[in-house]
């Protein structure tokens, strides 16, 4: 690791002045993605500027439009088992704890979530090309072994996936990201946060420089009836998503009145297709109907040399969820999805 100079402001202007004033520098909270990068030399902070001390950004509290407002310093594991999450917003719990380790989501911080790095095998060594790496170098990827990558959203210049459980759920149910910068404060519908890779890889979202993440706003409409998590990984513990899936539903006589889905392991950001949404109203919440969405979310997918089985998989894989989702008891330990 190399030398670096260290800042612990208590207030968010100060950090946000520091940080943006300061080349090399770089925000840190709970760090479990940071350090990894540090220590595989894919980043070298000169200065690293701890905004564990800032007030109001661990606080989890209701919105006046009966919302909710998820601090970014509240780290995963307060969030998941929050009584408000887990009563109003289950879906988002089932998301984090699929994630990480208790250990991990213990330390990891809710806007920290939003900022996690590819796990991409060549994007983590450093003796390879990789264009989000070192921009113009390539990508070894395309030609490589290339199992865990996306078949979405993909380009001739990256096609790396983006890892978090958290993020597949905020997509899903329609969040806002609240950040604070040397130009005042915004507010990013989630679904803009993320970029795909195009001509520029190496950008992982909208954040401008210096900008912090202070919240993160959940919709009143938070479909608590019908939703599900899966998530197909190698092992079940401390593995990344080859596909998961997030869904969650509002029937009205028998029939959908309102869906949301989004994939993750297949993009390099949180996959979601409003015009599938959009074809489901109105239908029966059956295999036919999710078969339906499956093929419009997937169409246009690009699979690789070793990542061509994904298409079948994530098509199971949504309708499988969607009845998981219908009958969200089937979630239980033990329990298995109807046939």
């Amino acid at each position: 690791m190399n030398k670096f100079s260290f800042a612990s402001p208590a207030v968010a202007g100060e950090a946000i002045e520091i940080v943006a004033s300061e080349p090399g520098s770089m925000y840190v909270a709970g760090g479990t993605n940071l350090l990894d990068l540090w220590k595989y030399n894919i980043t070298q902070p000169d200065l690293l500027v701890d905004i564990n001390k800032l007030d109001n950004h661990h606080a989890i509290e209701r919105l006046p439009d009966g919302g909710l407002r998820l601090g970014a310093l509240a780290t995963n594991a307060a969030t998941a088992y929050h009584p408000m999450i887990e009563e109003r917003y289950p879906l988002l719990s089932k998301t984090i704890l699929a994630g990480a380790s208790p250990q991990i989501r213990n330390m990891a911080t809710n806007g920290g979530n939003l900022l996690q790095r590819t796990r991409c095998y060549y994007f983590y060594d450093v003796n390879t090309p990789c264009n989000k790496r070192e921009p113009g170098t390539g990508c070894s990827a395309i030609g490589g072994y290339n199992r865990i990558m996306g078949i979405l959203g993909t380009s001739d210049d990256c096609i790396a996936t983006f890892p978090s459980d958290m993020c597949v759920a905020l997509a899903a149910l329609d969040a806002r990201v609240n950040v604070s910068g040397p130009k005042g404060e915004r507010t990013i519908p989630f679904a803009d946060f993320h970029r795909l890779p195009g001509d520029h890889p190496e950008i992982d979202n909208d954040l401008r420089k210096g900008e912090l993440i202070t919240s993160i706003d959940l919709p009143p409409d938070n479909l608590t009836t019908h939703n599900s998590y899966l998530k197909i990984r190698d092992r079940n513990s401390y593995a990344f998503a080859l596909v998961s899936v997030a869904t969650a539903f509002e029937l009205e006589n028998g029939t959908i009145k309102d869906i949301r889905i989004a994939l993750g392991g297949v993009a390099h950001k949180p996959w979601r297709v409003p015009e599938a949404e959009a074809a489901l109203i109105g239908r029966q919440p059956d295999d036919e109907s999710f078969a339906l969405a499956a093929e419009i979310i997937l169409r246009g997918a690009k699979p690789y040399t070793f990542n061509s089985f994904k298409i079948e998989l994530a098509k199971r894989a949504i309708i499988r969820n969607g009845r998981m989702a219908l009958n969200p008891s089937s979630q239980l330990p033990g329990a298995r999805p109807s046939a």
